[in-house]
């Protein structure tokens, strides 16, 4: 970003952060849909323009400028993987001029991916880490896409929730709502796994960790979706009227909740362990309210952070056991290797197929000479499929001996916080699928996400087939 557009919107946030003490920032929300009502109807807008999904070249013999892994359908249609493994082989890292999201490196080697993550002076977090920019008026500000030292600060406001000892506070609840979810399901019969196990549970748990009113919770995957979903950010299917809605909903709801929240830890009543409560006692975010487009941003990433790895990983780990059932068979016959099977799930879906960063000055990548102020995206559903580090890569082996070098959580000062939360959670899943089912039956194949971001399932078709009891 360079410094005219980087003044411009930090005037920009200034300006909502000071006029939000006396406006409510629903009603900024409300002015930004007005905006963009207008802009749609009367000018060419990138931000919700609907992509369509049209036949793309086939990545094995079109020309290298034909790529654009920016591409919504390319998880959703299978052309993914012999994308990436065509640029792991001739263009390691890419450069796409012409993208609806502008012009982007694309790295897609597993140690060149690693260089970009580790080297954060190199390769900044700001302003965004998703392909394309926030629609105008929606620049939601979260500690992932900031660099030290602001962002050291706002993570470690929140990152005590994932301690060991609280860890292993949360395991029994983690369990006893997963065996109220797979006790209450039909056997022998068609159902979404989807939605009745994968996005039940992740907002069981999402509810938790922000101490939101449980009976509302599935408003939190809601509102994640749509964090994650704008055409002009990710090349997904949110409308414009969708969008907007959504979020004054959001912003009405956790602005009460952190209002109500901060009245009883102020009256002096024992603050509850969740992270809005540690955002308020925090030294660096108690005053978060009063900067709204980061109050907002954080609180969506913490969402995003909850919902999409756990949820599209409980969902891809039954369709790889689905895919590979002798895999599957070899974890009932030794349920000591789940902890490594779990690692392998998460490698072999790479719910998030990539983070974006912006070169801070010329570099020198791989033979390719970046400029200062490029986009740089490192493909970490790529880096994962990487047959240098991964032996078959794009097969599931759940006793692979190097899986735990897999990049799905990221690596370096922005490595997923919860990650061990979400590898507790696949696995007290799979430790109570185990004790029940023989197999979990995929009816057909399931319905992806159209995104270039989330690696998603929106529906899938099972049958579980219960252990036989001896007569």
């Amino acid at each position: 970003m360079n410094s005219v557009v980087k003044k411009i919107k930090t005037a920009r946030v200034n300006l909502v952060n000071f006029t939000t003490r006396y406006i409510p920032l629903e009603n900024h929300i409300t002015v930004a849909h007005v905006y963009h009502s207008l802009k749609d109807r009367y000018f060419e807008s990138r931000d919700f323009k609907a992509f369509i999904d049209e036949q793309l070249p086939d990545p094995k013999h079109c020309d290298l400028q034909q790529i654009d892994l920016s591409n919504p359908f390319l998880y959703r249609n299978g052309l993914w993987k012999d994308v990436f493994q065509r640029l792991r082989k001739e263009a390691p890292v890419h450069y796409q001029p012409n993208s609806p999201f502008g012009a982007f490196w694309s790295v897609t080697r597993y140690e060149d991916v690693m260089f970009v993550d580790k080297h954060h002076q190199l390769f900044s977090s700001e302003p965004v880490i998703l392909l394309g920019e926030p629609p105008q008026g929606l620049e939601l500000e979260m500690f992932i896409a900031m660099d030290p030292p602001k962002h050291d600060v706002q993570r470690k406001a929140v990152q005590g929730v994932f301690v060991p000892k609280n860890l292993q506070e949360m395991e029994s609840l983690i369990r006893t709502r997963t065996i109220d979810v797979l006790d209450h399901l039909p056997v022998n019969q068609a159902f979404d796994f989807v939605d009745r196990v994968s996005i039940e549970l992740t907002s069981r748990m999402l509810a938790t960790l922000l101490d939101f009113p449980y009976e509302q919770r599935r408003k939190l995957v809601y509102w994640s979706d749509l964090a994650s979903s704008t055409p002009g950010t990710t090349g997904g299917a949110m409308t414009l009227q969708e969008t907007f809605t959504g979020l004054k909903e959001m912003v009405k709801a956790m602005s009460a909740l952190w209002h109500d929240k901060a009245a009883k830890i102020k009256a002096g009543e024992t603050p509850t362990f969740d992270l809005m409560s540690m955002l308020i006692r925090s030294e660096a975010t108690q005053d978060l309210i009063h900067r709204p487009l980061e109050f907002i941003g954080n609180l969506a990433l913490l969402m995003v952070a909850g919902n999409d790895t756990t949820r599209n990983s409980m969902s891809g780990g039954v369709y790889a056991m689905h895919l590979y059932p002798q895999q599957f068979e070899k974890l009932k016959q030794d349920q000591l290797l789940l902890p490594n099977a779990i690692s392998e799930i998460i490698r072999w879906q790479t719910p998030l197929a990539y983070m974006r960063r912006v070169a801070t000055q010329d570099v020198m990548l791989n033979g390719q000479y970046i400029r200062k102020g490029d986009k740089v995206v490192m493909w970490y559903a790529s880096a994962n499929r990487d047959e240098s580090v991964f032996e078959r890569a794009d097969d599931f082996i759940i006793d692979r001996d190097n899986v735990k070098k897999h990049l799905s959580f990221g690596f370096g000062i922005h490595r997923c916080m919860g990650s061990r939360l979400a590898e507790m959670q696949l696995t007290i899943l799979w430790e109570e699928l185990l004790k029940r089912f023989d197999r979990i039956e995929v009816l057909e194949p399931p319905e992806l996400v159209q995104s270039n971001f989330v690696r998603g399932y929106s529906k899938m078709m099972v049958k579980l087939h219960p252990h036989v009891q001896p007569s």
